[in-house]
């Protein structure tokens, strides 16, 4: 998509982390944006501080009669919206799934997964009547490579179910031209710990450090949002697939396919 074209931008989990970074690549570009996040004086403050470059809104992502809502304000405000980042996430308790609680599972997955399916409920069906649009899922690096990180079994699923979401959404799009890019970030600085715990689930720090003989230096602490939101808006500008934002990660990738396809081979 060509940015410079872009009418209006809108982000779910949109007042911290990635989210917010993405949002200040596109406001840099000149599109006009709605963020929408869970917290609301986090959402007052972030447009407070960017002088009336974007618009805030409050919305839980579970909430399918909130969309509705939500997207009626922010269309009347702003006009259809042709750039949509489905971001909004929580992180994972840090449990090996035997030990998982049932109920964050389910809250986990009704925010990271639903949550996209609820926006894309909400707005894909204009985006292909108007034959215009493109759309960003957030996955991750773990949504790639199961067994990458060590005990966040419950958030890995939910971030394969958006790689997956992401995958069909493409095919299907592609029909009406409307783009579908899935954002797979590594290790990114971000409020996710301090906003699981917003949504109700507790979490706490993992074993799991990236490999420095891996890792350039710059970023040996997790990238910038900043650094994301970059990434993210020049793989809009290349209809890309995939975004990553790692490519070290790739070798957690190389394994897994490989193993896929001695399987394969051993099956033939």
């Amino acid at each position: 998509m060509d940015l410079s074209q872009a009418k209006h931008a809108f982000i779910t989990g949109g007042a911290s982390g990635i989210g917010l970074g993405i949002a200040d690549a596109l406001a840099k570009r000149g599109v006009p944006v709605t963020i929408v996040d869970v917290d609301a004086e986090t959402v007052k403050a972030v447009v407070a501080a960017r002088n009336g470059k974007l618009r805030g809104q409050v919305l839980d992502v579970r909430d399918r009669e909130a969309w509705v809502k939500v997207k009626a304000e922010a269309e009347a405000a702003l006009g259809p919206v042709d750039v949509l980042v489905l971001n909004a996430g929580i992180g994972p308790e840090g449990e090996e799934l035997v030990d998982a609680n049932p109920e964050a599972f389910e809250r986990l997955m009704a925010v990271n997964v639903g949550g996209i399916f609820n926006g894309i409920q909400a707005f894909g069906r204009d985006m292909r009547e108007r034959r215009r649009g493109h759309i960003v899922i957030t996955g991750s690096m773990t949504g790639l490579a199961a067994a990458r990180v060590p005990r966040i079994g419950t958030y890995t699923a939910s971030k394969f179910a958006g790689v997956a979401l992401g995958d069909v959404l493409r095919g299907e799009m592609a029909a009406y031209d409307v783009v579908v890019s899935t954002l797979c970030p590594g290790q990114v600085t971000s409020n996710l710990g301090r906003n699981t715990m917003k949504m109700g689930n507790r979490t706490r720090e993992l074993d799991y450090k990236p490999d420095p003989a891996k890792t350039p230096a710059t970023r040996k602490a997790g990238m910038d949002p900043a650094e994301v939101g970059e990434i993210t808006a020049r793989g809009i500008e290349r209809d890309q697939a995939y975004i990553i934002t790692h490519p070290e990660g790739w070798s957690d990738i190389e394994s897994r396919t490989a193993a896929l396809k001695a399987a394969f081979e051993a099956a033939s």
